[in-house]
């Protein structure tokens, strides 16, 4: 008889994670204790919270367990370069600025300092970085959510995994 050979369970290629953009759409009333713990894990919250997440094994995990409070999806460089002008916030609760950028990290402008962190090059726990707040603050959106608040995507509303028009919803936020 002939043996099937095993497979190695390693990974061949590490990609460089995505980076998600996740905003807190629901309120607390009636949610399950875990699914509570979880968005505290993530920092957000409070309603119209939105954080920046790397797409590791554990982060989309955790944003799948939360999909019934939170919207998330992929965020192009354009809207974050826009969402770091706009709602980032550095320590003290100031707006962050160029010359913020220039002084204490190793990048000259908005759009360096996106594109290290869509490339996965720098995240927020690393140097100095961390002194750039990684909770946004988010208006209510303008003319209102794509549908209800009470049901996924694919079922007209605006919960769950809503892949690029998360980049539209943060426009609608800022």
């Amino acid at each position: 008889m002939a043996m099937a050979k095993k497979r190695s369970k390693i990974k061949e290629t590490e990609s460089t994670p995505k980076l998600f953009f996740a905003v807190r759409i629901r309120g607390a009333p009636g949610m399950r204790r875990k699914i509570l713990d979880t968005l505290k894990m993530l920092r957000m919250h409070k309603l119209n919270h939105g954080v920046l997440i790397w797409g590791t094994p554990s982060f989309e995990g955790m944003l799948v367990k939360c999909k019934d409070y939170i919207s998330y999806g992929e965020i192009d460089e354009k809207t974050l370069i826009r969402l770091l002008r706009v709602r980032g916030k550095t320590e003290g609760n100031r707006t962050l600025t160029e010359e913020y950028i220039k002084n204490l990290t190793k990048y000259k402008n908005f759009r360096e300092l996106a594109k290290a962190l869509i490339t996965g090059e720098i995240q927020y726990q690393e140097k100095d970085i961390y002194k750039i707040k990684p909770v946004f603050r988010l208006h209510p959106p303008r003319k209102g959510h794509r549908g209800t608040i009470k049901k996924h995507y694919n079922e007209g509303g605006t919960l769950g995994n809503v892949g690029i028009y998360i980049n539209g919803l943060i426009h609608k936020m800022l």
